[in-house]
């Protein structure tokens, strides 16, 4: 049914930027919170970036002030603008809608993100 498809990842330069996107299909995109997490090589998966339905944006504070999450619900898309990129910044990015009624939550595929130094 849900499905959400992550695109956008690759491998950059420290310093450089990147933008992901995720779009969703089969969902009313608009009233959901979305989600980007990642997961590095041998670490737990981490929230990264949260935009509520109302626009609202939180961030983890290791990309305070570099990432930017937006929404584009004409679209039903998430984006995560990723800038000044480090080399602690490589690891699979996971686009998540979570539906709180149901404690259920849909993932993307993942798409890989690599910060050379």
């Amino acid at each position: 049914q849900v499905q959400l498809v992550e695109s956008g990842g690759g491998l950059v330069q420290a310093g450089g930027s990147l933008r992901l996107s995720c779009a969703a299909s089969r969902i009313d995109f608009r009233v959901y919170t979305m989600d980007w997490y990642r997961q590095a090589p041998g670490a737990q998966r981490e929230l990264v970036a949260s935009v509520t339905a109302g626009g609202r944006t939180n961030y983890a504070d290791s990309v305070k002030g570099r990432f930017t999450i937006s929404r584009d619900n004409a679209k039903s898309t998430v984006y995560l603008q990723m800038n000044s990129l480090k080399p602690e910044d490589t690891a699979i990015y996971y686009c998540r809608l979570f539906v709180v009624t149901a404690a259920f939550a849909y993932w993307g595929q993942g798409t890989q993100v690599t910060v050379s130094s």
